[in-house]
């Protein structure tokens, strides 16, 4: 069943002799359930494509579709809402508040949606993502690896049907990166999500289901990961 799909998806910074095309005419879709790997050299359009299928940015031309909705010709406050409640964003940085503990920072969507947490499925996450211990410490207090389990856990916290990752292993040594992604794996299957994961690491890709590549702005398939 189809999850996500782009038309002619296209971004263009700037004009005249300063223009850059980022991405150029970008046609794909991704199925519920599966796992696709992004890769590509830095400044080739990963993350800009990213952005455009989290509804972050605006396309220059082009549409995202997102469970059949058309998601840029939503009003921004229904935006806002859809891609909150669909959309679980992990990023390289962590983005945590440091003022609040492992629990407070994953169940922290929820609250902004105005919805109580399921304490139940939340201490599953906190047990899966081996943070029980953990969950009152403060960002502070954690290692990279650790902060990036607790991103992890707060994009999952809604249950999206979407998990956008941007380098989610980037800053992690490679014990800590083959954790990371094991458990975004785990979770997919689990609960049936759809995982995108931008990656510079080819053999990180490997394990996706598919693998895309963005070269010049242009998006082509290079078949399936070796999982």
């Amino acid at each position: 069943m189809e999850i996500l799909r782009t038309e002619n998806l296209s971004k263009t910074y700037g004009k005249g002799e300063t223009k850059v095309e980022a991405l150029k005419d970008v046609s794909f879709s991704v199925s519920k359930g599966e796992f696709v790997s992004i890769v590509g050299p830095s400044g080739s359009g990963k993350s800009t494509l990213l952005n455009l299928l989290g509804a972050l940015d605006m396309p220059t031309s082009g549409k995202v579709f997102i469970d059949g909705r058309d998601v840029f010709n939503m009003q921004e406050e229904a935006l806002a809402v859809f891609r909150r409640r669909n959309i679980g964003f992990i990023f390289q940085a962590y983005n945590l508040v440091p003022e609040l503990n492992v629990e407070e920072n994953i169940i922290l969507p929820l609250l902004l949606d105005h919805k109580k947490p399921d304490q139940q499925y939340i201490d599953e996450l906190l047990f899966t993502l081996g943070l029980t211990e953990r969950k009152h410490h403060l960002p502070s207090q954690l290692s990279g690896g650790q902060q990036q389990r607790v991103a992890i856990g707060r994009a999952l916290a809604a249950k999206p049907a979407i998990i956008l990752a941007d380098e989610p292993t980037g800053n992690l040594d490679s014990k800590n990166s083959r954790d990371v992604i094991d458990l975004m794996k785990l979770s997919v299957e689990r609960y049936q999500q759809t995982l995108i994961m931008i990656t510079h690491n080819e053999n990180y890709a490997s394990f996706a289901d598919r693998v895309f590549q963005v070269k010049d702005g242009v998006v082509t398939e290079l078949g399936g990961g070796q999982r």
